[in-house]
């Protein structure tokens, strides 16, 4: 049996998006009937993760809702994340979309469609009575972080700040599965991670978990091109695409599915190289 297709909720429209003329008209003449490569670095569930031999995730679906609507084909290529800049500016990968933060230092190297906002955050049993109103909150429990993440880096700093009469523990795990595990064994208090990875985890618990507080050290992700002619338009295409999925409810449908409706960009803030920093 086939499985029902995903619909935005608020217009009826399939999840991939539906062709849009006026957009696809953005799109530069040098890259009509062509596939344009993608590069993603496969590695970062929800935002983009293999599944067997199939890429999946927040920035595959958003990217499928893209290209639907401009009208190009597009492959995915899994790359290492430290290549995908490089290998745009080699014009081997015409996009990037790779949870990229958007900054004033890569905007010199590629432009940047800011499409997602995703910072750090805090998750726990629905029935935790714990809070977190900011890094101190930590102090006094036991909490999860993946092993090697920014999270842990920040979470230990935070070890030595924290009174002797509330100190913090900090506990690593292999992966975000385990950290899940020891949280609804009752082992630790809370997880601290990525803050779309928190949406994701608690979406799939069904009740079993929730988000605590809000997000902390918050960045925007933009989606890359070439720091070319032809990729600024088509980075302008993106954006416009990207406006026209918002609008009609795709954009917020592919971040639901995903867990990460936290993450949404008001319309206007999708924007074409806007870091602050």
């Amino acid at each position: 049996m086939t499985a029902a297709p995903v619909i935005a909720a608020t217009t009826g429209l399939p999840i991939h998006g539906v062709y849009n003329a006026r957009d696809a008209s953005l799109v530069p003449f040098s890259f009509f009937d062509t596939t344009l490569e993608v590069a993603s670095d496969a590695s970062y569930p929800p935002d983009e993760w293999m599944q067997g031999t199939t890429m999946v995730g927040l920035d595959v679906d958003m990217m499928r809702a893209v290209a639907t609507t401009l009208g190009f084909k597009f492959h995915e290529n899994n790359v290492a994340f430290d290549g995908i800049i490089g290998g745009i500016r080699a014009n081997d990968y015409q996009i990037g979309n790779s949870s990229f933060p958007d900054t004033k230092a890569l905007e010199t190297q590629a432009n940047f469609v800011d499409y997602f906002r995703a910072g750090q955050a805090v998750y726990a049993t629905t029935y935790s009575s714990a809070t977190f109103e900011g890094l101190a909150s930590l102090c006094g429990l036991e909490v999860g972080v993946v092993r090697g993440s920014a999270e842990q880096s920040v979470a230990d700093v935070e070890v030595a700040k924290c009174p002797s009469s509330e100190a913090l523990s900090v506990h690593a795990f292999a992966n975000a599965t385990q950290l899940d595990d020891a949280i609804l064994a009752g082992r630790i208090s809370e997880g601290f991670v990525d803050s779309q990875e928190a949406g994701y985890l608690v979406s799939k618990a069904t009740g079993a978990l929730k988000l605590v507080g809000q997000s902390i050290d918050v960045e925007t992700y933009g989606i890359a091109t070439a720091k070319t002619p032809a990729g600024e338009q088509l980075a302008r295409a993106i954006r416009a695409a990207l406006r026209t999925l918002e609008n009609n409810g795709t954009y917020q449908a592919i971040l639901t599915k995903w867990g990460a409706s936290d993450g949404a960009m008001p319309l206007g803030l999708i924007a074409l190289n806007g870091a602050s920093f």
